[in-house]
C-alpha cells in the first residue's frame, strides 16, 4: 500500500467563518487547523466547518424545509459522522468501513471505497455500536491535497486494528494506509470516536474506550505527520496503574488554534481520590502541535467526577474574547481564561444545572453566544468578559444533537429523526423537517454547495438553501 502524503502549502485556514472578530479578541484565524480555503463558503471539510469548530456558516440566507432537495441511496453501514462537502461532492463514511462521495446536485453515488472488513461488535469487550464497528469519527478533507482522511477499525488476522486511510477525493483511489494504534495498547479496547482535523499537514484525532469503559485503555491524542516521521501521542492516565481518561467529546474534533495548539476535553479517569496525583482526566488540555502539555484546567471535584463517570464531553469552545467554555456530563458550564487555565481549581465563572441531561459534542458559536449540545434540547448561554459571567438565555425542549448555525437559525437533530430550526434569541421552533432516525446519539448537520445536509441511520438528506447575496 502506498504510504505517502503530498506536500502541503501553508494556508490561513479558519476562512471566513470566524475571521476578524477572532483576530481582534485574541484567537486569530487558525493557520494550523483544517478548514475551507479562504473565501470558499461552498465547502465544509472538517467537523463543524472549521479548525475552531464554531459551526457558524455564512453561506445561506434561507433553507427550504418543506421538501427535500434529494435523499441519498441507502448506504452500507450506519453513519456516525457528519457529512462533509468539497468540490461539488458530499462525503460520508460508515460503520461498514466504506467511504462514499455523493453528488451535491443529485445525491447519487459518485464513487465508494470499501476499506476492509469492519470489526464485528461481538469481538469487542463492550460497546453500543452494533453490529459492526468501522469508521466512527467524522473524516477530514485536506483541500490542498484533494484527499480525505478517515480512521477505520478493521479486522486483520482476526484482530481489530485502527488504520488511518487517505483517499483521493476525485476518484477514491488509495493514497495512504497506516496503522495508528498506540504502542502497547489493546486495539479492541479503543474506540476512535472524535472527528479528525489537520494541524500543519498532520492529521490529528483522539481515542477513548468503548461504551461501558470496559477492558484496559488510556485516552490518547494522536498526530500523524507526513511520511517519514513517527506518529506522536499524548496519553491520559499515563502513570503506572492508571487507566481510562477517554477523549471522545461526543464526536467533535480536537480544536486547533492559531498557533497550531491542540485543545481537547477529557473524560473520567481511574483515579478517585484527591490524595493521588492528578491524572489529566476530567479536564481541558492545551497541547502543542507536537502534543506536549502546555496547560490544563480541572475542577476541584475531579476525583468525585471520575468516580461518577462525569466526563468532560464537549469540544472546548475557544471564544473570540480570549475565553474558553467547557462542559459535559456534570451539566456544569465552566468559563476559563485561555491564557491561564489555572490547573486544578476554580474557574473564572460557572453555571450549574444548565441542562437536564448530558451535554455532549460540538457547539455552535455566534459572537459570545454559545449554543450547547444538551441531549434533552439545545441550550443557549451568553458569555461576558468583564466581569467574566455566564448567562443562561434559553433552554429548548427539542433537538439535542450538536447544533450548527446557518441562515440565521440554530439547527439541531432530535432522537425522533426531526431536524429543528430554532430562533437564536428565544429557542422557539421556526421550522422543522423529518430527516429519518439516526442510530448515532450525536447526529449533526452541515452546510455546503447551497445545501443543508443531515445524516440519518444510513442516508444523507439534503435541503436546498438560497445563498446570501
Amino acid at each position: 500500500m502506498n504510504d505517502r502524503f503530498r506536500p502541503t502549502p501553508v494556508w490561513t485556514l479558519a476562512g471566513i467563518i470566524l475571521g476578524t472578530a477572532l483576530v481582534v479578541a485574541g484567537f486569530p484565524p487558525s493557520g494550523g487547523g483544517a478548514a475551507t480555503p479562504p473565501g470558499d463558503v461552498s465547502a465544509w471539510t472538517v467537523y463543524h466547518g472549521g479548525a475552531l469548530g464554531s459551526a457558524d456558516s455564512t453561506a445561506l440566507a434561507t433553507v427550504d424545509t418543506s421538501k427535500r432537495a434529494w435523499t441519498s441511496p441507502e448506504l452500507s453501514g450506519q453513519l456516525y459522522g457528519e457529512p462533509l462537502v468539497f468540490s461539488s461532492d458530499v462525503y460520508v463514511a460508515t460503520e461498514s468501513d466504506t467511504v462514499y462521495a455523493l453528488s451535491a446536485t443529485t445525491g447519487r453515488v459518485v464513487w465508494s471505497r470499501h476499506l476492509g472488513a469492519a470489526v464485528p461488535s461481538s469481538l469487542l469487550p463492550c460497546g453500543n455500536i452494533v453490529p459492526m464497528v468501522g469508521v466512527t469519527g467524522t473524516p477530514v478533507i485536506d483541500p490542498s491535497r484533494h484527499e480525505i482522511f478517515v480512521v477505520a477499525d478493521e479486522l486483520e488476522g482476526g484482530r481489530p486494528q485502527h488504520r488511518l486511510v487517505g483517499l483521493d477525493t476525485v476518484t477514491g483511489a488509495l493514497e495512504l494506509s497506516r496503522d495508528v494504534d498506540p504502542p502497547g495498547a489493546d486495539p479492541a479496547a479503543l474506540l476512535q470516536r472524535t472527528g479528525l482535523t489537520l494541524d500543519h499537514g498532520r492529521v490529528v484525532f483522539a481515542m477513548g474506550g468503548n461504551y461501558g469503559d470496559c477492558a484496559t485503555y488510556r485516552g490518547r491524542v494522536v498526530s500523524v505527520p507526513p511520511a517519514g516521521s513517527s506518529h506522536e501521542y499524548f496519553t491520559v492516565d499515563a502513570a503506572a496503574g492508571d487507566s481510562q481518561g477517554a477523549i471522545w467529546m461526543g464526536g467533535a474534533a480536537p480544536v486547533v488554534d492559531a498557533k497550531g495548539d491542540v485543545w481537547v476535553s477529557v473524560g473520567n479517569g481511574s483515579v478517585h481520590s484527591a490524595g493521588q496525583a492528578f491524572d489529566d482526566s476530567d479536564s481541558v488540555l492545551e497541547l502543542s502541535a507536537a502534543l506536549h502539555l502546555i496547560q490544563y484546567f480541572a475542577p476541584t471535584s475531579w476525583p468525585q467526577n471520575n468516580a461518577q463517570d462525569l466526563d468532560m464531553s464537549t469540544a472546548p469552545v475557544l471564544l473570540s474574547d480570549g475565553q474558553v467554555l467547557l462542559t459535559g456530563k456534570s451539566r456544569i458550564v465552566y468559563l476559563l481564561n485561555a491564557s491561564h487555565l489555572g490547573g486544578v481549581g476554580p474557574p473564572q465563572a460557572s453555571l450549574a444545572s444548565a441542562c437536564g441531561n448530558d451535554i455532549d459534542g460540538g457547539s455552535a458559536v455566534v459572537g459570545l453566544t454559545v449554543f450547547l449540545p444538551c441531549r434533552s434540547g439545545t441550550v443557549a448561554v451568553r458569555v461576558t468578559r468583564s466581569p467574566p459571567t455566564l448567562d443562561l438565555r434559553w433552554r429548548s425542549q427539542v433537538g439535542g444533537g450538536p447544533p450548527i448555525y446557518a441562515a440565521g437559525l440554530v439547527w439541531t437533530i432530535g432522537s425522533n429523526g426531526t431536524l429543528y430550526a430554532l430562533n437564536p434569541s428565544t429557542g422557539a421552533v421556526e421550522h422543522q423537517a423529518n430527516v429519518g432516525v439516526s442510530t448515532n446519539d450525536f447526529p449533526t448537520a452541515s452546510v455546503g454547495d447551497g445545501l443543508l445536509l443531515a445524516p440519518s441511520t444510513n442516508h444523507v438528506v439534503a435541503l436546498r438553501g438560497t445563498a446570501k447575496s
